[in-house]
């Protein structure tokens, strides 16, 4: 079965290359954690797939692994988020918003402040430039109300 990519793949390849990626955690101290790489490569057109490695802030070394695609049956952005700090992968259902800059990325896991329970986040990647992105998680409050969690910024290297 061949398949050729569509215009929505054609907007994931923004993404390709090697970047340097420093994040904050969102709860106001303000601390920033050791650089971190992504390598983005292509599957063909079809797929990308975003390896990440660097320093947790424990000290511990830490890699991540994204897959992102686009089902053109479903018209949704697909794709997938594990880490080696967690056992859970993440699945993503998302769209480019209405800017054309920005991929919202829907998904479900693990509710962090009540064990047990789930929680509804969102991990949105917005293109600033060529050579700049960023990368931020939020969680969905109990009013339905979003709370940033973490925001990442990748600078093109």
């Amino acid at each position: 079965m061949e398949t050729e990519p569509q215009e929505e793949h054609r907007w994931l390849e923004q993404l390709l290359g090697e970047w340097t990626v420093t994040s904050e955690d969102s709860t106001g101290s303000g601390e920033a954690s050791a650089p971190w790489v992504e390598n983005v490569r292509s599957m063909r057109g079809l797929w990308l797939v975003c390896e990440g490695q660097g320093t947790m802030p424990d000290g511990n070394s830490g890699q991540t692994l994204m897959t992102l695609g686009f089902n053109p049956l479903t018209g949704r952005y697909v794709g997938t988020w594990v880490g080696s700090m967690m056992t859970h992968m993440w699945v993503y259902d998302g769209e480019i918003e209405d800017d054309g800059k920005t991929l919202a990325l829907n998904c479900e896991g693990p509710d962090f402040e009540n064990p047990g329970r789930s929680a509804r986040y969102q991990d949105r990647i917005t293109l600033i430039d060529a050579n700049r992105r960023t990368l931020t998680a939020r969680v969905q409050a109990k009013d339905g109300s979003w709370k940033e969690m973490m925001r990442a910024e990748y600078r093109r290297r």
